[in-house]
């Protein structure tokens, strides 16, 4: 360490009853100069939570459209569909057999909601999964924008009350006793579109618009279904909104999740701007090395994500008691995949984070053990 002084100074004397008392040197300039100490704070930048406005996603529309039970027929104005209860039955069936397999937590908490209520939840699960599937599952190398636009007529014909197959059905029956707006499910077949075309996202209000696209409209689609309580304390757009960002924050943390997966696909899900802020590019993605700017740009993915599970938690609470519960198994779940990323000290180019199994006894008690509590223990901040 080396000190330096410059000082300059004239005399001066201060008077006391007028008369002089001392004499003093005003400093005129003094200056230390010190090796600079290591700095505490972070050398990266904060990153934006801001997404896409939602006048811009016309989210209002849908939620004054799924809110108001006497525009219901309006809403869905196809004749009730006729179906013989057995083949009905059956549909239902394949549906929930789905969802057991594929979404193991979510269905242990779908138990606990009303019957009405799991089978339409269990057939919205299961067209979302589909529509998944024909970007990334095993028929995706025929992916092609006709397929998609044939989804999205079959999709009309299940408003219209002309379903294609059983699992359509389902979703029929669904559309004749709930108030859904079609928009949230035209929109996942947009973001499927995105993912046909786009392998990169040059900024946050990009990605989060594809989030919306492909995740949070699964909320916007669940909120009719699961019902908002009658003593609920905020908006029937609040509950929707964090619908949303549950969804967001899911997707987010899908992404995170997957980056080492996605790499080998040769796609990059990262803003590519907030990467640049990091010093860091596609080649780092690549080469699979976590360094300690890769570290610290993962704490603030993480940190976003866990914004947007913060922002979901109240309008959870807000829920119908019996249908708080699939809403919860999956924050608890998508919590733990963020603090496996962490606990696996952020490489999850090499590594897939494992979150919470659903037997584990921990989960089971929340889910099953406790259906009063009115809200959820965090994990981490």
């Amino acid at each position: 360490m080396s000190l330096s002084f410059s000082v300059a100074a004239k005399p001066s004397t201060i008077w006391s009853n007028s008369r002089p008392c001392c004499r003093r040197f005003d400093v005129i300039r003094s200056e230390v100069t010190m090796a600079p100490k290591q700095r505490t704070e972070s050398m990266f930048p904060q990153l934006s939570k801001r997404g896409v406005p939602l006048a811009d996603l016309h989210v209002q529309e849908v939620v004054e459209r799924q809110s108001l039970a006497a525009n219901f027929a309006t809403l869905n104005p196809c004749s009730k569909p006729q179906f013989e209860p057995s083949f009905l039955n059956d549909a239902y069936e394949m549906c929930r057999k789905i969802c057991a397999e594929y979404a193991k937590t979510f269905y242990l908490g779908t138990l606990l909601m009303t019957e009405e209520r799991q089978k339409a939840i269990w057939s919205i699960y299961v067209w979302c999964r589909r529509t998944d599937e024909l970007v990334d599952g095993p028929n995706a190398a025929y992916m092609s924008s006709a397929v998609l636009d044939r989804w999205e007529e079959r999709l009309h014909d299940i408003f219209n009350g002309h379903p294609y197959d059983m699992l359509d059905a389902a979703l029929t029956d669904t559309v004749s006793k709930f108030p859904l707006d079609i928009k949230p499910f035209r929109d996942m077949i947009e973001g499927m579109r995105m993912d046909t075309r786009k392998t990169r996202y040059k900024s946050f209000e990009e990605l989060y618009l594809y989030c919306y696209y492909v995740a949070g409209t699964v909320g916007l689609m669940s909120v009719p279904i699961m019902g908002i309580a009658p003593e609920s304390l905020i908006s029937a757009q609040s509950v929707y909104k964090a619908a949303l960002y549950l969804g967001i924050g899911n997707q987010l943390t899908n992404i995170l999740r997957d980056v080492g997966e996605d790499a080998l696909r040769g796609r990059v899900y990262l803003p590519q701007d907030e990467l640049a802020q990091f010093g860091l590019c596609d080649e780092d993605v690549f080469s699979r090395k976590v360094s300690e700017r890769w570290k610290e740009f993962m704490k603030q993915q993480i940190t976003r994500a866990r914004f947007y599970f913060n922002s979901a938690e109240e309008g959870a609470s807000q829920l119908e008691k019996a249908s708080r519960w699939p809403v919860w198994s999956s924050l608890i779940l998508y919590r733990k995949i963020l603090d496996a990323i962490e606990d696996n000290d952020y490489d999850n180019l090499t590594k897939r984070a494992i979150g919470t199994n659903p037997t584990q006894p921990n989960v089971k008690w929340v889910l099953m053990g406790q259906r009063d509590r009115p809200g959820l223990q965090r994990t981490r901040n």
